[in-house]
């Protein structure tokens, strides 16, 4: 069954006698998809057939080929998979408000379904195939346990008011995915992808390659969810804070492009690692902060920008902008890790190169950048462009978010005043030291 809480209905309209066509975007798999699920029980109950279709934009938000690449190896193995199940996959490309009007006319669609995106640029896609199309037209939230819209319909000031909202609602939605049902073979036929001949066509820049220590699709995330839990879920709440210790799940770009399911992570949990010590810790972050973040980006637009910020910290940093700088760094500076501080510049080496930066190294990489910038709006604008960049999970609420709270107090609450950051969390090179052997990470990333 799937609750149909899950289900926004966006637009009403007329269906036609063709098939029910998913509109992937934010969930690229096949299995435990409530998107695609809710697609197929359409199509089954309608008589219907159906097809899956994700449309390629030329640019998007600065990612690079590192992060097109990553996706596009994942789609294969979605077409591939797809195909075990009569499920035709069409990879178009262009723009969506043109792209995909024009798709679903070609098919004669009866019925559009998509997943649930809480950034301004997805919604604002959909809204204007939305105008363009007169077909019913759904959304489902195939990323978040608890659907975003249903915990609650406010900006949550943080973790304390909205895991309350989470933890009530879960026993209701962390609930088992039914199996994808493979469709009789239909007249809807996809064409052959010549994937080398799309990635050859991306206009991207290709300078800041690809890395190989993270294998992408959904084959490859649930190997690396099983690692993470037989080999280091023991030590995650006393490791996960120190980057020399290798603690930390590393599922966050298959989270992002939505390889893996968070719910289907969630319920191997309970499932088979309840008791372990860690687990409690891990499920907040997967579940919890995770959710908050989607909640921020949806009901505040401003989520990247200075006006997002809640007002006390927007006043204390404006009490605080013409603060004298002990450094200050242009972008090019920051991006070429040409500051005075080697543990800043190995953080930064790091995600260069890995484009993955360990998450407590990422706030205080964060927080300097603030300290070291002519204003906060100038900050936040460099360290959005610089994770975009080069994380495989940058574009994401929860970079958005990083950076928002470690510049800009999101989620946070007002501490000692200081120059520069006011109010705002202060971290230093000293409480760094004290958390873990930050020689050793310079070294590996410096020397």
């Amino acid at each position: 069954m799937i609750n149909e809480k899950r289900v926004r209905l966006l637009q009403k309209g007329n269906e036609t006698n063709g098939p029910v066509i998913y509109w992937m975007s934010r969930d690229q798999r096949v299995h435990d998809n409530w998107a695609l699920l809710y697609s197929q029980k359409l199509a089954l109950e309608k008589k219907k057939n159906l097809g899956v279709v994700f449309n390629l934009v030329p640019n998007f938000l600065g990612a690079t080929i590192r992060q097109y690449g990553f996706m596009l190896k994942g789609l294969q193995q979605v077409e591939s998979e797809l195909k075990k199940f009569n499920i035709p996959f069409f990879l178009t490309q262009g723009n969506p408000d043109f792209v995909i009007p024009r798709v679903l006319n070609d098919l004669n669609a009866s019925i559009l379904v998509s997943d649930f995106d809480p950034l301004k640029i997805k919604r604002i896609w959909k809204r204007d195939v939305a105008k363009k199309i007169n077909i019913p037209f759904f959304e489902v939230d195939a990323h978040n346990i608890v659907p975003c819209i249903f915990v609650s319909n406010k900006v949550e000031f943080g973790a304390y008011t909205i895991r309350p909202k989470i933890h009530k609602a879960l026993p209701e939605f962390l609930d088992e995915f039914p199996e994808l049902k493979k469709m009789k073979s239909s007249e809807l036929q996809s064409e052959k992808i010549n994937w080398t001949e799309i990635i050859n066509s991306l206009e991207v820049n290709k300078n800041v390659k690809e890395v190989d220590w993270i294998k992408p699709g959904e084959v490859n995330a649930q190997i690396s969810l099983k690692e993470f839990l037989d080999n280091k879920l023991d030590k995650y709440s006393e490791d996960r804070n120190d980057p020399n210790k290798n603690a930390l799940s590393n599922l966050s770009p298959y989270l992002h492009f939505g390889q893996i399911s968070a719910q289907r992570v969630a319920l191997t949990v309970e499932q088979f690692y309840k008791k372990n010590p860690s687990a409690e810790a891990f499920l907040e972050e997967l579940i919890v902060r995770r959710e908050l973040a989607d909640n921020f980006c949806y009901y505040n637009p401003k989520y990247d920008s200075f006006e997002g910020f809640p007002d006390w910290a927007k006043k204390t940093l404006n009490d605080h902008r013409k603060d004298k700088r002990e450094f200050t760094y242009t972008l090019e500076e920051f991006e070429q890790a040409k500051t005075h501080e080697e543990l800043w510049n190995a953080a930064q080496m790091e995600m260069v190169r890995t484009g993955k930066m360990h998450g407590y190294v990422r706030m205080y990489w964060a927080k300097k950048i603030l300290e070291w910038s002519k204003s906060p709006e100038e900050a936040l604008r460099i360290a959005i462009d610089l994770n975009d960049k080069y994380e495989l999970d940058g574009r994401d609420p929860n970079g958005y978010v990083g950076c928002a709270w470690s510049i800009g107090g999101v989620h946070d609450r007002a501490w000692t005043e200081r120059p520069v950051f006011g109010k705002v969390r202060y971290m230093n090179f000293n409480g760094a030291k004290r958390k873990f052997d930050v020689q050793s990470y310079i070294d590996k990333y410096i020397k």
